[in-house]
């Protein structure tokens, strides 16, 4: 299973999922499907964008579990 680790990473940073929507450019939604694990599957262009905003790379935000 893949899951994200974005709540962490904006708890850390102190950024709300709003403010990281209007501050990089992705839709809410997009946003909030990713932070509560509703998506199938991420856009590159959306993950380069988080990683650009949030300065990590995608190991950092996403974790990978042995079913």
């Amino acid at each position: 299973m893949i899951s994200n680790k974005l709540s962490e990473i904006l708890g850390r940073k102190r950024i709300n999922k709003a403010e990281l929507s209007r501050l990089s450019g992705i839709s809410y939604s997009s946003i909030k499907n990713i932070y509560y694990n509703k998506t199938k599957g991420i856009e590159f262009e959306t993950l380069n964008k988080l990683c650009n905003f949030l300065e990590c790379t995608p190991n950092d935000l996403f974790e990978f579990t042995p079913d």
